[in-house]
């Protein structure tokens, strides 16, 4: 049962939905509500609408496994990309924050997550058996391990670098250490992260 707080039901259930949103507490969540309901009702029912169809229609790209609004996402058939590489990110996030510097041209992979036993997720967990897939078919000369220099993350990439070892021809590189040791991907701002894509260097088990 809803403990009700403000004058309306409606407002009191609707700031708790907001409120289960990352960073935005009740208070927060009540503005962002007050907000709506000065707003024209055909605003939000048009944000609501896009909220909706974005959840029913977003797909992840079969290749890489970014998000897409078909099967194969925009990055991996576009033909002026370098097929022969393949930069392997964490999350979306990370895809995004790659493409901002502009020194990247060729295509990605996106685990999902990284191994972390404390979370409770292995390898299984994560599209790493796509990724070997993917280099097994040939057409990748070479693997960017671009992953956040965590434990979790440094796990992930000694893990993928042991299952890409039988490849021999393939150049297994890291981003170079511009990244800050603890930093999350996502956070780096533009040039370190362009100059550390740039700079990369061979992964060493």
């Amino acid at each position: 049962m809803i403990q009700q707080q403000y004058p309306s039901q409606l407002l009191e259930r609707a700031v708790q939905e907001f409120a289960k949103l990352p960073g935005v507490g009740r208070k927060t969540a009540l503005r962002l509500v007050l907000h709506l309901l000065r707003q024209e009702t055909a605003d939000v029912e048009r944000l609501a609408q896009a909220i909706t169809q974005m959840k029913r229609e977003v797909r992840h790209c079969r290749v890489c496994h970014n998000i897409s609004d078909s099967d194969v996402c925009p990055i991996c058939s576009d033909s002026r990309r370098d097929a022969s590489t393949v930069c392997v990110v964490e999350n979306i996030q990370d895809v995004m924050a790659v493409e901002n510097t502009q020194q990247y041209n060729g295509l990605y992979h996106v685990l999902g997550g990284v191994i972390s036993p404390m979370d409770g997720i292995g390898p299984s967990d994560l599209e790493i058996d796509s990724l070997v897939a993917r280099v097994g078919a040939g057409d990748i000369k070479e693997v960017i391990l671009a992953l956040g220099s965590t434990m979790e993350g440094d796990t992930t990439g000694f893990y993928i670098f042991r299952k890409l070892a039988p490849y021999a021809d393939v150049r297994i590189s890291i981003i170079a250490r511009g990244i800050s040791v603890g930093d999350e991907l996502e956070y780096a701002d533009e040039v370190t992260l362009g100059r550390s894509i740039l700079n990369r260097t061979p992964f060493k088990e």
